[in-house]
């Protein structure tokens, strides 16, 4: 993100040991060796592909063509960092051929995100049937049970695994992620000191991501049998429903998610970002020195690349 035109341009992601950010030119993932404290750069050139520029130029439907990107992109970097991870362990570890490794580690990536967010669908809907639908009618109001249940599956979850050491460093290197953006954003000096002034949260989270598909799916989910003309549903009815509305649900709540983003400076409005916020209390933790040093790293290996276009 230049300095002119701070918002949106550059993103990041945390890995294992290290940070990778997104900037204008190249894609750069920062690790430290265990062994020697050195810390090790991956650089991807960022390459176009045109149905996907041009899919993310359509409202609703530039939120999917954004995950497919991201979900190929973040797999190939947490391939690297995964790599480094087992290196220090002292893993072997099969070396494929680059081209082999970049359509595998994106197709999995893809293939991860679509299947991970398919259960997480379907098995709230399934629950919320089986355990409230005899008792009471209203669309609205199972769905907002459902939105319940999804959140506590989301959050317990998160819970559980921020309770694990390397699940721990992951969060802690997303915490840092974010204090370098919001330093960044600020005009302030990358340095450890100022960075570890800001906050963990950030509005452009991809975990408030999460919390708008849920939301914005209680009045998809309910408006849609409504506009249908249905009075009542079967279990595999449902289910197929929301296999169904998924990409809607997906595109809409991407536009929610720019909507918040835009309206942060708003002293009333900004309040709609809030469950994002709060979801990231779980999903980030407070950095190390070390820790914000790789993210900076990270960061400011960006600028210089972009710098150079």
């Amino acid at each position: 993100m230049s300095q002119d035109n701070k918002v949106g341009v550059y993103g990041g992601l945390a890995v294992m040991e290290g940070v990778m950010f997104a900037g204008q030119t190249t894609n750069v993932t920062a690790v430290r060796r265990k062994s020697n404290q050195e810390i090790e750069f991956f650089e991807v050139p960022k390459t176009e592909t045109k149905w996907l520029t041009m899919l993310k130029k359509i409202p609703f439907i530039r939120g999917i063509a954004a995950l497919i990107e991201a979900s190929g992109k973040g797999a190939n970097h947490l391939n690297f960092s995964a790599e480094v991870y087992a290196e220090e362990e002292g893993e072997e570890i099969e070396k494929p051929s680059r081209l082999t490794m970049i359509l595998g580690v994106a197709l999995v990536g893809v293939l991860s995100f679509l299947m991970g967010k398919v259960i997480f669908t379907l098995v709230p809907a399934a629950l919320e049937y089986i355990l409230f639908e005899r008792f009471f009618d209203g669309f609205f109001l199972h769905n907002i049970i459902e939105g319940l249940i999804k959140i506590i599956i989301l959050f317990g979850y998160l819970y559980v695994i921020s309770l694990t050491p390397l699940i721990k460093r992951l969060f802690q290197y997303h915490g840092a992620e974010h204090k370098v953006i919001s330093c960044y954003e600020a005009g302030l000096d990358l340095t450890v000191k100022n960075v570890q002034k800001f906050s963990t949260l950030h509005y452009r989270c991809g975990s408030s991501f999460m919390v708008f598909t849920v939301i914005v799916g209680v009045f998809v989910y309910a408006a849609y049998p409504v506009l249908m003309g249905y009075e009542s549903i079967t279990l595999w009815e449902k289910l197929l429903q929301r296999l169904f509305l998924l990409p809607v649900v997906i595109g809409v709540s991407f536009e929610v998610l720019r909507f918040t983003n835009s309206l942060r400076e708003v002293p009333v409005l900004k309040y709609l970002g809030y469950p994002g916020l709060w979801l990231q209390k779980l999903t980030t933790k407070q950095p190390t020195d070390d820790q914000v040093e790789v993210s900076i790293a990270s960061f400011k290996r960006v600028l210089e690349l972009d710098a150079r276009k």
